[in-house]
C-alpha cells in the first residue's frame, strides 16, 4: 500500500441522536372513556461508537469523512409503547486508536482489542411518558418529558501502532532493511534519509512456531520531540511498543552519543518510554573488515543487551531475535 494511504490522524465532527419525546396520551375507548394516562417513553438517541477491527491498520477510510450524525430516538406512543431507539453510528478503527478532545488534547477513550466497542458520544435519553407521573392525587397528568438533546462535538482520532518491538534509530540506520529480512513486510528502501515516511509492521517468526510483531518507525532526528523533522507525528507510535530496538550503524563516529541522543528524544517526548526494555543493534557490520570489527567490539558501549548484525549477510540475526524475545518476556526496568 502506498505511503499516502497510511493515515494516523483524523478530526471528526460527531453528533449523537436526540432522545424521543414521551407521550402524553390519555386512554379513551368505547368501553373505558376515562382510562387515564397510557403514554409511553421516548426512545434513546443513537450513540457514536468506536469498534476495534484487527483487519484495519490505518484511518484512511475516515480521511474524507468530516461529519457523522446518529439517528434520533422515536417518540413514545399510546398503550405505553416505547419509541424506537435511534440508529447508532459505529466507527470501525484499527487497534491502538485513541480519542482526544481537540481543545485540551486529553485522551478520552482508546480501543485496543478486536471487537471492543466504546461509546464516545452517548445518545440523549428518551423522555418519560405521562404514565410515569400519575398518582392517587394526580390521576390524569397531561404532560410528558421531552427527549434529551444529543451531543455535538469535534473529536480527534489518533492511531498509535500496536507492536511488540519498535525500531528506533536515525534515518538510514537500516531499520527498513532489517524488517524486510526478518519478516514478510516489504517497506520501500532507498539510499537517502527519510526513506520511511510511515510505520511498517511485520510478523517475525521465532523458534518453535512462536512469533512477535516488529514496527519500523520513521527515523528520529535530534530535536524530534520539539517537532523537527518528522517530529511528533511518529514518536507516538513508539508509546505502544513493549520493547525498543535501538539501531546504530557500525560506521557511526560516536555510537554512545547517538544512543544518548535517541534516548533523550524519547524522554523529552514521554519519560515513560525510557522504562521500556531496550536492545541495541550495531548494524551494517558487513561494511567493516575483520580487523575493524574486532576493534569495534572493544569499544565501550551502553549497558544494554548488544548484538552486532548485518541484514545483508545475515550476521547476528538469530542472536538478535533471541535478545528481543528475552526483552519481551522481562518486566520493565
Amino acid at each position: 500500500m502506498s505511503s499516502s494511504n497510511f493515515v494516523d490522524y483524523v478530526k471528526l465532527n460527531l453528533r449523537s441522536g436526540k432522545g424521543g419525546a414521551g407521550s402524553a396520551h390519555l386512554l379513551r375507548t368505547r368501553g373505558n372513556p376515562r382510562g387515564g394516562p397510557d403514554g409511553g417513553d421516548g426512545g434513546r438517541g443513537g450513540h457514536i461508537i468506536l469498534k476495534g477491527n484487527a483487519q484495519l491498520w490505518t484511518l484512511l477510510h475516515l480521511k474524507y469523512t468530516k461529519h457523522l450524525k446518529a439517528g434520533d430516538g422515536g417518540n413514545g406512543g399510546n398503550n405505553r409503547k416505547t419509541g424506537a431507539s435511534g440508529r447508532d453510528v459505529i466507527i470501525e478503527v484499527p487497534l491502538g486508536t485513541v480519542v482526544k478532545d481537540p481543545e485540551t488534547m486529553e485522551q478520552e477513550a482508546e480501543v485496543t482489542t478486536d471487537g471492543e466497542m466504546v461509546i464516545i458520544l452517548p445518545g440523549g435519553r428518551g423522555g418519560l411518558g405521562n404514565d410515569h407521573f400519575k398518582s392517587p392525587t394526580h390521576q390524569t397528568p397531561r404532560y410528558a418529558q421531552p427527549g434529551e438533546a444529543g451531543i455535538e462535538a469535534w473529536k480527534i482520532l489518533e492511531l498509535k501502532i500496536l507492536a511488540d518491538v519498535g525500531l528506533v534509530g536515525f534515518p538510514n540506520a537500516g531499520k527498513s532493511t532489517l524488517l524486510s529480512v526478518v519478516s514478510a513486510a516489504k517497506p520501500e528502501i532507498a539510499d537517502y534519509p527519510f526513506t520511511t515516511l510511515r510505520p511498517n509492521l511485520g510478523i517475525v517468526a521465532y523458534r518453535d512456531d512462536r512469533s512477535f510483531v516488529m514496527a519500523d518507525i520513521p527515523g528520529i532526528i535530534e530535536g524530534a520531540a520539539e517537532g523537527r523533522g518528522l517530529g511528533l507525528r511518529f514518536l507516538r507510535h513508539i508509546e505502544r511498543n513493549s520493547a525498543l530496538l535501538f539501531m546504530i550503524p557500525a560506521t557511526s563516529e560516536n555510537i554512545r552519543k547517538e544512543f544518548e541522543i535517541l534516548l533523550n528524544e524519547l524522554e523529552q517526548y514521554n519519560p515513560e518510554l525510557i522504562d521500556k526494555q531496550r536492545v541495541l543493534a550495531i548494524t551494517k557490520c558487513d561494511l567493516l573488515d575483520t580487523e575493524q570489527l574486532r576493534k569495534m567490539k572493544k569499544r565501550k558501549f551502553p549497558e544494554v543487551p548488544l548484538v552486532f548484525i548485518s541484514s545483508h549477510t545475515g550476521q547476528g540475526i538469530t542472536e538478535l531475535k533471541d535478545e528481543i524475545w528475552k526483552a519481551l518476556h522481562q518486566p520493565y526496568f
